[in-house]
Parts: C-alpha cells; sequence; structure tokens
C-alpha cells in the first residue's frame, strides 16, 4: 500500500467527470484517477478480449485498494464511463484547451492508441475468421453495460441455445461483417480525431513559430538601430577631432608666420 495514494486527499479532481451513482464521497483526486487509469490501461486487452467484465472492474476494485483507495467496482465503472464520455467531448477543442478542461486527455488518447494498434496488429494476423475464432470485442464501447443480471444471464443463455440451435449458414459470417464494419468506423473516428489534432497542433506550431520570428526580427532591428547610432556617434567623434586637428595646425601655421615677421623685423632695425 502507498502511503502516498490514501483516498482522503485535498487535490480534487473536479475536471474528470462525476462519479454518477456510486461515486459521491469522497471525490476522486487528480492523483487517484491518474492510478486508476494506469491500471485501466494495463487490463485493457483482457477487457477486448471478454464479454463479461464484472469480474475485471471487481480486479480493478481490488487494485485500487491495494493502493491505498476505496472504491466499488461499479464506482470504477461509473468513472470510466465518465472519462470516456469527456474525452469523446474535448475533439472540437483546441490542444491548450483540452489540458485546461480535460487533464487525462493524454492517458486515454495512448489507451485508445494502444487498443487500435492491437486491432490492426489482430486482423492482419487473421483476419476477420481469426477475429471471430479469438473472439476479440471490436469495438470500443466497453463502456457499455456489459455485466448481466441475473435474469437477464438466464434470458442470455436462452438465447445462446436458440442460436445455437437454429442458426443459419450466413450468421457467423454476418457477426464478422458487423465486427469489420465496427472495426472500420473506429480506425476512420480515430484517425478522423488524430488529423485534427495534428491540423490543431500544427496551426499552433506554426503561430508560435511567427512569434518567435517576430521577436527575433524585432531584436535584430534594435540590434542594428543601437550599432548604427554607435557608427554615427564614432563618425562625428572623429570629425570633431579632425575639425580640431586643422584648428590647431592653422593657429600653429599663424603662430609661426608673426613669429617669422618680427623676426626679420627685428633683423632689418638692427641693419
Amino acid at each position: 500500500m502507498e502511503a502516498g495514494h490514501h483516498h482522503i486527499s485535498l487535490s480534487v479532481d473536479t475536471s474528470g467527470g462525476g462519479g454518477g451513482g456510486g461515486d459521491r464521497f469522497p471525490q476522486w483526486s487528480i492523483q487517484e484517477t491518474r492510478d486508476f487509469l494506469m491500471i485501466r490501461a494495463e487490463l485493457d486487452p483482457t477487457f477486448m478480449e471478454t464479454k463479461r467484465n464484472k469480474l475485471l472492474w471487481e480486479v480493478i476494485s481490488t487494485k485500487m485498494r491495494e493502493k491505498g483507495y476505496n472504491r466499488s467496482p461499479d464506482q470504477c465503472k461509473c468513472k470510466w464511463k465518465n472519462l470516456v464520455t469527456r474525452y469523446k467531448g474535448c475533439e472540437t477543442l483546441e490542444p491548450e484547451g483540452m489540458r485546461q478542461q480535460f487533464p487525462f486527455y493524454n492517458e486515454l488518447q495512448a489507451i485508445f492508441a494502444a487498443r487500435m494498434q492491437r486491432m490492426l496488429w489482430i486482423e492482419a494476423e487473421g483476419g476477420a475468421s481469426g477475429l471471430k475464432k479469438k473472439g476479440v470485442r471490436l469495438s470500443s464501447d466497453d463502456e457499455d453495460d456489459e455485466d448481466e443480471s441475473d435474469g437477464e444471464k438466464g434470458s442470455s443463455k436462452k438465447k445462446r441455445k436458440i442460436k445455437a440451435g437454429g442458426m443459419n449458414p450466413g450468421t457467423g459470417s454476418s457477426t464478422s461483417v458487423g465486427n469489420m464494419n465496427n472495426l472500420k468506423e473506429f480506425l476512420e473516428e480515430f484517425m478522423k480525431q488524430q488529423m485534427q489534432m495534428e491540423v490543431q497542433w500544427m496551426k499552433a506550431y506554426e503561430a508560435r513559430e511567427e512569434e518567435r520570428r517576430m521577436r527575433e526580427m524585432e531584436w535584430r532591428q534594435a540590434m542594428e538601430a543601437l550599432e548604427n547610432e554607435r557608427i554615427m556617434m564614432d563618425r562625428r567623434w572623429r570629425e570633431g577631432e579632425e575639425q580640431r586637428r586643422m584648428r590647431e595646425e592653422a593657429r600653429a601655421e599663424k603662430r609661426d608666420a608673426l613669429v617669422t615677421a618680427l623676426l626679420n623685423k627685428l633683423r632689418r632695425e638692427d641693419v
């Protein structure tokens, strides 16, 4: 049990979605939600391979207790539904807005991206027939109610018996086609979201790059102005020094001429 992950926390997750009927008190902290998503990501392959996930939610609840959180299977399941709903609602937001309104977007995206890679690998390995044999669920809506009550289990068994006894030869192929359609729809939606995010990221990157270029241009212009001013001041100083030197030389010439004239006058008077 990790001491830093006690379920009574002052850091409350107010943006990850409410907990519904089983997620009232105590509220989910940000760290608790991140730990929950880490556990859910580890079990996601198993969720995709089983039709009944009630036991899996019990496993998640147990793992949460090991980390110091007291969450029932229903609370965990309800939390996952709300997180997925919030994730899907972020499709039209800017990247910055996603992080502000839904801080767990990256975690959810990583889970669904890994899921898509597994689906592509399974499709490449076995195709539609292989998918049917392995019993892999292609729908990404495993957050829907897969757990059945006792009455529902009974009716499901009856339905399975009816299908086993009266299934026509075309039913299996229809199921496979439906699974493939679900896969294609999921992949198309995922790729659409990825492209939208990439376009938004490129726009934000280009805006930041343009702002950086503008700041760099302004800095260069300011440096050039300072350099030009320094050159002008140096030129004015040199011009002033040259004029002063010329005045000094002119005064010296006049002084020499005056001294020479006086000496010549004195010589003439002596003669």
